[in-house]
């Protein structure tokens, strides 16, 4: 399978989204094109932190996100 874009916003709403979703057994995975557009030498601000999951995990993972969207 693959992976899937379920987030992107702030990394620290990046981070406590895979946080709820890592305390339910969904691994995630974040980019974070902040620190990567930094090393690179130019600048990047809007949806910088992107949270991924294995496209098999999204059954188990979608009521966690959807409850997360609904309380920012």
């Amino acid at each position: 399978m693959g992976l899937m874009k379920v987030f992107s916003g702030s990394e620290i709403l990046a981070q406590a989204l895979q946080l709820r979703l890592n305390e339910v057994g969904v691994e995630t995975v974040l980019k974070n094109n902040l620190q990567s557009a930094r090393l690179g030498g130019f600048g990047n601000s809007d949806l910088a932190v992107e949270v991924f999951i294995e496209e098999t995990e999204f059954a188990k993972a979608n009521q966690i996100i959807e409850d997360f969207r609904l309380s920012i």
